[in-house]
């Protein structure tokens, strides 16, 4: 009986998880061409997808790796980028009735991304781990091989074309902060500081000689804190 509920949650999450899993697919298509670009292999790029459900951390991970970046730059950069799921895993940890084992916290936390987060947290009751898993599964199978698939056609695809094709990614990025950036004063002004402080990282004389992940630090710790100062966020009960 317990196995068939547990198969019955699985299948619910798994059907609650395809929107993400169709779109993981077509956005990840554009890393995988992307990768490929940089001088990653097939095999090395749908590693990384399979390991690592970040396509912001991905893509700047890529770069460093490429460029042969050290260690210690690499991580900084990725602990600074998703700094955000430390904060999901504290608050899907709260939805979990602190009755699962570690080995299954750990595998959650593997598949919480933005899309996935927001729909666990939005779902009603404690959290179940089949349910969950089902909701994990599909996004993590659709941006592996959205991964492959894009790493593949590059290899027979104009070089033209893939490197247009490699833009998408950043497209989609310009996509999601600009209609925030038009509702909200402070996304604006944190992405002009970090427009602002690119630029100058990248044409003064000095600064520009800064490795990339360093300056994806700093100006992430930058806007991120400057924007928090000014623009500091009311508790909805003094709203």
């Amino acid at each position: 009986m317990n196995e068939q509920k547990n198969s019955q949650l699985f299948i619910e999450g798994m059907k609650a998880s395809i929107p993400i899993a169709l779109g993981y697919f077509a956005v990840s298509m554009a890393y995988g061409m992307a990768a490929i670009i940089q001088g990653l292999t097939v095999t090395e790029s749908v590693i990384i997808s399979l390991t690592n459900l970040t396509s912001a951390g991905q893509f700047a991970g890529t770069t460093l790796i490429c460029a042969g970046a050290s260690l210690i730059e690499l991580i900084m950069t990725e602990l600074i980028i998703n700094a955000r799921y430390f904060l999901m895993s504290i608050s899907l940890a709260q939805k979990t009735g602190g009755k699962l084992p570690l080995w299954q916290r750990m595998l959650m936390a593997y598949g919480i991304t933005d899309e996935i987060y927001a729909v666990a947290i939005s779902s009603k009751g404690n959290l179940r781990f089949s349910w969950f898993m089902g909701l994990v599964i599909p996004p993590v199978v659709g941006w592996t091989m959205g991964t492959l698939g894009g790493a593949l056609a590059s290899s027979f695809l104009p070089a033209d074309l893939v490197n247009a094709l490699g833009l998408a990614m950043y497209g989609m990025f310009i996509a999601i902060f600009v209609p925030a950036a038009r509702k909200e004063k402070s996304v604006a002004v944190c992405v002009l500081i970090a427009i602002a402080l690119s630029c100058l990282f990248a044409f003064t004389p000095v600064l520009k000689n800064l490795s990339s992940g360093y300056v994806i630090v700093l100006v992430t710790i930058v806007a991120a804190a400057f924007c928090a100062w000014k623009f500091p966020r009311e508790d909805e009960d003094d709203a």
